[in-house]
């Protein structure tokens, strides 16, 4: 097992990552008068009795949501917090999210809000998950207009990433979390970008060390990055390449035809595009990048889809700046840019 901590100042949590890790879950949670364990239908048919187990002792409720972007909004969010109301959670009461990116984001935003902030755990199943999103304290739900409109900055108390559980995971999960992997080489480390080309078919074949050391290593550039601008008001937003456009065809999909690491994909791929069109980008670099992408087989085609339709999505984007449109984009070996663009200058 290793494990890494973020250090944001006042708040200093551990990263757990290691194979195995389910069956000695009880070890890593500390005191509460209770615990409420957010999961969802699919996870609860593979690991309810080995979680009923790993809690055997202490007091402990369960919320088992359906699977997918269809449960993350507001609704699911009230029926989770008048259950645990209705159970007689107190603010010593602590939730345990175990489940992929959805799962923890819904976890994250009840924590944060019930009775004005309560302490959870992540327990990531997914890759994407166990390298992205239950790390960093962004929690959101989605409304009609957007996704994680509605969310909160609030950190777990610890993340348990049991390398084992990936060995569950559809195929089509895994490639999709493979996309918030390679998005740490572009935008941070170029060594790791090489280390994924060289290691691709070990890291498919789900080799264990090969994944333990990308999980490990996206982990590292995550708490490097997350300790110096918890808030995103600067360098976090690096870790926004592929969002702005993949966030967009996930809402004017309805999060019905891609998984999010799909979605992420398709958007750094037209944000690569993007970049050579503006001329940001070295040329050497982008064929480097496109042979990459081209290479994995993944359709990243965007003509299909109402191009006004997509701009009126990333218009209303979080991070955008005076009516212009905020895109992180790739300009050499592990080096991004924040620009802002007009619509106009966005059309393909």
């Amino acid at each position: 097992m290793e494990k890494l901590q973020i250090d944001l100042g006042e708040k200093i949590y551990p990263i757990y990552i290691g194979s195995g890790l389910l069956g000695s879950l009880r070890e890593y949670l500390d005191t509460a008068d209770q615990w409420v364990m957010i999961t969802d239908e699919n996870l609860d048919d593979l690991y309810g009795e080995p979680l009923r187990q790993a809690f055997a002792g202490k007091t402990v409720y369960k919320v088992v949501i359906i699977p997918g972007e269809e449960s993350k909004n507001i609704d699911t969010v009230t029926e989770i917090i008048d259950y645990m109301h209705e159970i007689g959670c107190t603010r010593q009461s602590k939730l345990l999210a175990f489940g992929g990116g959805v799962v923890g984001d819904i976890a994250g935003f009840c924590a944060s809000i019930y009775m004005r902030g309560i302490g959870y755990i992540q327990v990531p199943t997914t890759l994407l998950a166990q390298v992205d999103s239950s790390v960093g304290g962004k929690t959101g739900i989605n409304i009609t207009q957007g996704k994680n409109i509605m969310g909160t900055f609030y950190q777990p108390q610890g993340v348990i990433s049991d390398v084992a559980l990936l060995r569950t995971l559809p195929k089509r999960e895994f490639i999709s979390g493979l996309g918030e992997v390679v998005k740490y080489g572009i935008i941070y480390d170029y060594a790791f970008f090489q280390y994924i080309r060289a290691h691709k078919e070990k890291i498919l074949s789900l080799e264990q060390s090969s994944i333990a050391y990308i999980i490990r290593r996206c982990c590292e550039i995550k708490a490097r990055i997350v300790a110096q601008d918890e808030k995103e008001n600067g360098l976090r937003k690096i870790l926004n390449f592929g969002h702005t456009i993949g966030h967009a065809l996930e809402s004017i999909t309805n999060y019905e035809k891609y998984t999010h690491g799909e979605a992420v994909w398709i958007g750094m791929y037209n944000e690569i595009l993007l970049a050579q069109r503006a001329g940001l980008i070295k040329q050497e670099y982008f064929q480097e990048l496109q042979d990459f992408f081209i290479d994995m087989g993944i359709h990243y085609d965007l003509p299909g889809y109402d191009t006004e339709a997509l701009l009126d999505k990333m218009s209303k984007d979080k991070k955008n700046l005076q009516g212009k449109i905020s895109f992180i984009l790739p300009v050499d070996r592990g080096s991004v840019v924040e620009k802002h663009l007009t619509r106009e200058e966005i059309r393909w």
